[in-house]
């Protein structure tokens, strides 16, 4: 049976934290599927195409040897549980992993029809700066139907807010940062042109 991690992200813009989740996905699915999300909890300053193309960058980034990921912008849908039928009629007969950071875990038993959607799919929980997930709160998940996991993944200490607030631009890479400049997101006429590390 194909297993497949089903990995949607703001991706405003993505960061190396971002590419690090994506690096380890690849070594433990056959594929991972990823998407520029419209989080409904989030206010969004980028629009999705940009967003999309910017994924894209970033996993050429990848350098890996197995060519499994890949971006599906058809996927892409407010409410996860339309993203996972439109998976499940992608690849038929596959099973899913849904991949969330901890900051998104602890909205999941809200989230539109979440009962239904955590017997669709396992939950893959990225741990996060800042942020924790408590027994009661992994407990809820499975009470509602989930098989949760913790990713053994340490991700950089980055984020897509630092670089819009804070203009931190070491979270990006240069691919990434290119693309930015190139089309004049985040009010990049503004700022200083330091370039990332990465």
């Amino acid at each position: 049976m194909l297993n497949i991690a089903l990995f949607g992200t703001s991706a405003d813009p993505p960061t190396i934290g971002h590419l690090t989740i994506l690096r380890s996905l690849s070594e433990q699915f056959d594929e991972i599927a990823v998407w520029a999300a419209d989080n409904p909890f989030k206010a969004h300053q980028t629009p999705l195409q940009h967003r999309t193309q910017m994924l894209r960058l970033l996993i050429q980034d990848l350098h890996r040897p197995r060519q499994n990921v890949w971006v599906y912008p058809e996927l892409s849908h407010p409410r996860t549980l339309i993203t996972v039928e439109r998976a499940q009629q992608r690849w038929q007969g596959a099973d899913f992993t849904l991949v969330v950071g901890v900051d998104v875990a602890r909205q999941l038993s809200s989230w539109f029809r979440a009962e239904e959607l955590l017997r669709k799919v396992k939950v893959l929980i990225v741990p996060r700066s800042g942020y924790s997930l408590n027994s009661g709160e992994i407990a809820r998940l499975r009470q509602l139907g989930a098989t949760v996991a913790i990713a053994p993944i340490a991700v950089p200490d980055v984020s897509s807010t630092a670089y819009r607030q804070h203009e931190d631009l070491t979270g990006v890479t240069h691919r990434v940062q290119e693309y930015i400049d190139r089309e004049q997101l985040y009010g990049c006429d503004a700022r200083l042109k330091k370039q990332p590390v990465h």
